[in-house]
């Protein structure tokens, strides 16, 4: 493994052990050259995904793009990082038992918003609109009303 810092290509592997949810590995590794230490995780990877935009272009699946839009919509909220961890693992463990390489980026979409949705409702709703590409404040008070009409879910 190359080192970030000093780009030396061998690194030595101090420490290995599994995640607390067993998804992956976790190594702490230390490079020789420039002495810094960092940390990888190695994950099993079924089958390479392929998002397809609503536009058409078609881009890698990026498990760390999928983390970050989630982390965005949690921000300041009561919600355990290691929650989101799980639900991104769950998101890709689904989209890879689809059996499809090529997945719109809607279905992705509606994965996210189902999570969120028994999440964090203010979470949620942060994510329904960039995803829903609110224009203005009625299209928040018509998404909100929607929600409060759910009887599982209270806001």
């Amino acid at each position: 493994m190359r080192c970030p810092f000093c780009g030396h290509d061998d690194t030595q592997v101090k420490d290995s052990r599994p995640t607390e949810d067993g998804g992956a590995i976790r190594r702490r590794r230390f490079c020789p050259s420039c002495g810094s230490r960092f940390t990888t995780f190695e994950r099993v990877q079924l089958r390479e995904l392929v998002i397809v935009k609503k536009n058409g272009v078609k881009e890698p699946f990026e498990r760390d793009k999928l983390s970050r839009s989630l982390m965005h919509a949690v921000r300041k909220r009561p919600v355990e990082p290691d929650r989101v961890e799980r639900i991104v693992s769950g998101i890709q463990r689904r989209l890879e038992s689809l059996g499809e390489n090529e997945i719109p980026s809607t279905v992705v979409g509606e994965m996210v918003m189902d999570a969120l949705r028994t999440l964090d409702h203010v979470a949620y709703i942060r994510f329904a609109s960039v995803y829903k590409n609110f224009r203005e404040a009625k299209d928040f008070e018509d998404f909100v009303g929607k929600l409060g009409g759910d009887d599982d879910n209270d806001v």
